[in-house]
């Protein structure tokens, strides 16, 4: 067969399995009590443990680097690997701001700031390498490493706006949780509705998952004069831990939140 004749039959398309989840409900419930485990035990290991904003910090990190060497070894979804990690990221992304603000002394406005060029950046540099932001073409580690990166900023850039906004505004916990989920609401239905970009909506939703989680977790675990319930830390932490890890069983078993094959030739369609 000539060089010419070969070149000339149609590629067979390749099978690639999504390395994240479908964003459908159950996802972003997940998300908001991993969002609430990050706020939570990053106060739970710097307080009661005593392990010190540093030393949390330390801890957090080499098991965040551990779980998502995990997570890109593996070649598909499998939802304990994944919600492991995102509920470390969230952990490690609050110590990030908290160390900017306490230890360097970084005003909120100022990381705010800094995040949201962070993330612009990375949205900018995983665009023009891939052609698309879509979460459901998660299938190539250099894909997987943009999303993460991506992800690590939105935890971030979420603690330091959400932070600004309930120390700025003083609106107690519940209100800027009723805030926060108004704006998440409003984003889905201009989704829904009005036909706003996917893509777009997705991320700015997870963005504002960070500071609903968070106002949610303060609620909780903060002492009734302070405007909370009095649960504290511990018993938050572990009551949202105990749901997100049924939660994660049931996926595990329906895997409803599994994503179908990816066809593909020698590149996709890189549609947003």
């Amino acid at each position: 067969m000539t060089e010419q004749v070969r070149e000339s039959l149609p590629t067979q398309p390749r099978q690639l399995l999504n390395k994240v989840p479908e964003a459908i409900l159950v996802f972003w419930v997940i998300k908001i009590l991993a969002t609430t485990v990050g706020e939570t035990a990053a106060d739970f290991l710097n307080d009661n443990i005593g392990l010190g904003l540093t030393g949390t910090s330390i801890v957090m990190t080499v098991l965040l680097g551990l779980a998502l060497v995990w997570q890109f070894r593996v070649p598909r979804y499998i939802p304990g690997i994944y919600w492991l990690s995102v509920v470390l990221i969230s952990v490690v992304g609050t110590l990030i701001t908290d160390n900017l603000t306490d230890n360097f002394g970084v005003p909120l406005v100022v990381s705010t700031g800094l995040f949201s060029v962070a993330l612009a950046l990375t949205f900018w540099a995983w665009y023009a390498v891939e052609r698309t932001l879509s979460i459901h073409t998660i299938y190539t580690s250099r894909r997987e490493g943009f999303y993460w990166l991506a992800i690590l900023f939105t935890f971030a850039l979420g603690t330091a706006a959400g932070d600004l906004v309930g120390e700025s505004l003083n609106l107690g916990y519940a209100v800027s949780a009723l805030i926060f989920a108004g704006l998440i609401a409003m984003i889905t239905l201009s989704h829904f509705k009005f036909g706003a970009n996917a893509v777009l909506a997705f991320w700015l939703a997870y963005i504002l998952t960070r500071p609903l989680g968070a106002s949610l977790g303060d609620l909780l675990s903060q002492p009734t004069a302070d405007g909370g319930w009095g649960l504290g830390t511990t018993v938050t932490s572990a009551v949202f831990l105990v749901a997100i890890v049924g939660l994660v069983i049931y996926e595990t078993v329906t895997g409803h939140d599994q994503t179908e094959y990816v066809m593909t030739h020698h590149t996709d369609s890189n549609q947003l």
